[in-house]
């Protein structure tokens, strides 16, 4: 028996052909869709088919909506992460251009390292726990990454309540934590369930990994976590020295 192709929905194929329309350039940064009366009109579909699909959009970014105006396409910048100097902040990074970076803390919590992070991090093999912290980052109010960072238990129990609010590595300096060095890695990967639903985007959509460790004096590492981003809200950036 011949296997039977799943069926999209009809408001998320509409949603994903006016995408492509965006991503094509038919439809502009700050122009204006047409009426839902037209979009009716070109799909001869209902009008909570059209209103799922704009919402659809809305979801992901592309799309902004406003009482009594009508959907118009997102006017956004992909955010760039300057890497020269490894020791520069993204919050400082990020405001220095102008963009609002913001973050919703999902877990903070000890929990027992995985082996390689236990290694890195040089965790005791009697008790090789971390502070795991989850946070979701926003640029100008829209996800674009979400941190994964273990964090030495020492320093997680004293800080986690700032931790919990703020971007790690500017709340280990002010706490007299400095930081020496960085190590890191950038990588690609693909969004599992949760990472798709945090950042709105298909299960297996292409992601940025910009990885890292950070080292204290006599070059103790003491935080190592993940930044998973999209690639359509983020890059990174590097200012070769002569």
């Amino acid at each position: 028996m011949a296997k039977t192709q799943k069926q999209i929905p009809l408001h998320i194929d509409i949603s994903e052909q006016i995408y492509r329309r965006i991503i094509d350039g038919y439809y502009l940064p700050g122009d204006k869709l047409p009426s839902e009366r037209e979009l009716i009109e070109e799909w001869k579909v209902s009008r909570i088919t059209i209103r799922r699909a704009i919402a659809n959009l809305v979801q992901q970014g592309l799309v902004s909506t406003y009482q009594g105006k009508g959907a118009f396409v997102t006017q956004k910048r992909k955010v760039a992460y300057t890497l020269s100097n490894s020791l520069t902040f993204l919050q400082n990074d990020l405001a220095d251009k102008g963009i609002e970076l913001s973050l919703q803390n999902i877990t903070f919590e000890l929990a027992i390292a995985p082996t390689e992070v236990q290694k890195i991090l040089q965790l005791p093999s009697n008790n090789p726990t971390a502070y795991l912290q989850k946070k979701l980052l926003l640029t100008d109010k829209v996800p674009g990454g979400v941190d994964i960072t273990y964090i030495l238990p020492e320093i997680g129990q004293k800080l986690a309540t700032e931790l919990k609010q703020n971007m790690t590595f500017p709340i280990l300096k002010r706490n007299h934590w400095n930081i020496e060095r960085v190590a890191a890695i950038i990588e690609c990967t693909n969004a599992n369930l949760e990472l798709s639903e945090y950042l709105d985007v298909p299960l297996g959509h292409p992601l940025l990994v910009y990885r890292h460790t950070a080292y204290t004096t006599n070059d103790r590492p003491i935080v190592h976590g993940e930044t998973i981003s999209r690639g359509d809200r983020f890059c990174y950036s590097v200012n070769q020295l002569s």
